[in-house]
């Protein structure tokens, strides 16, 4: 019963929202000491920060526990994958690397720590988790968006190698040369230089970029949009299915109170 009663106390700490907004406080302020080392600071100055990252893995550590006591079945813990990261970040942060050769990766882990923002804010948890769903369906668009980058590369180096072998010299500098023409990056120049030659070149690139940057651009926020959609419904139903199962069992336990008393009136 004590076990139960510590169990829900450290359940209400972790589900408090001020709870929740100190913790994305405290990564908020950790992100800007990891900022803050970049610049050229006083040795003071940088002590300070060095003990005030040191308390901040002391609260992450103690925000850990907190979570997982507060877990109703322990195991279950560390099935989810946000808790895994959540561990190995704040694992990793204890180890006294900071005056050895593991100098750069103790720095590169702490960096990882703003990352703990996805784990704490459910919204962008969400998202995330339906970009990551969308990634099969996103595969087959690249695929598709790799095939039409080869046959225009292709056109383009046999067309304008002549005119500008540095941008289309070979296939592969061709495939760079149209990631630039997609992102806009001074694109027009590459089409005014072919088009002295090839006046018409510019289809070439119109129904390039509209290709790419217009129906694949749109394929992707398309597939994205629809998976967050469904990963939204699908929580929906889990927590109605999980209100339901909780009034189910405040049901059951007034029915138990209710015969309870009334053998107590009977006896």
């Amino acid at each position: 019963m004590k076990t139960d009663r510590l169990q829900a106390f450290f359940w209400r700490i972790r589900s408090n929202k001020m709870f929740e907004g100190f913790v994305i406080v405290i990564i908020i302020t950790s992100a800007l000491l990891i900022g803050a080392k970049t610049y050229d600071i006083s040795p003071l100055m940088s002590q300070i920060i060095t003990i005030a990252d040191l308390a901040i893995t002391a609260f992450f550590l103690s925000e850990l526990v907190i979570r997982f006591l507060g877990e109703e079945k322990k195991a279950r813990f560390f099935t989810q994958g946000w808790n895994i990261f959540d561990t190995i970040i704040v694992v990793a942060s204890l180890v006294p690397i900071e005056n050895s050769e593991m100098a750069l990766l103790g720095r590169l882990i702490r960096v990882f720590r703003v990352l703990r923002m996805v784990s704490i804010v459910p919204e962008m948890r969400l998202l995330l988790d339906s970009l990551l769903k969308a990634l099969p369906q996103l595969g087959y668009v690249v695929a598709l968006m790799f095939i039409i980058f080869y046959i225009y590369a292709a056109v383009g180096s046999l067309f304008f190698a002549e005119i500008n072998p540095i941008l289309w010299g070979d296939i592969s500098i061709a495939m760079l040369t149209l990631f630039r023409v997609m992102t806009f990056e001074d694109w027009t120049d590459v089409m005014y230089e072919t088009m002295a030659v090839y006046p018409l070149s510019w289809l070439f690139y119109l129904s390039f970029i509209f290709f790419t940057a217009f129906a694949f651009l749109n394929m992707v926020i398309g597939i994205v949009v629809n998976t967050l959609h469904e990963e939204s419904d699908r929580i929906k139903l889990e927590q109605q299915g999980r209100s339901a199962i909780s009034l189910h069992d405040i049901y059951d336990e007034l029915k138990l109170l209710r015969e309870e008393v009334k053998n107590q009136r009977i006896a």
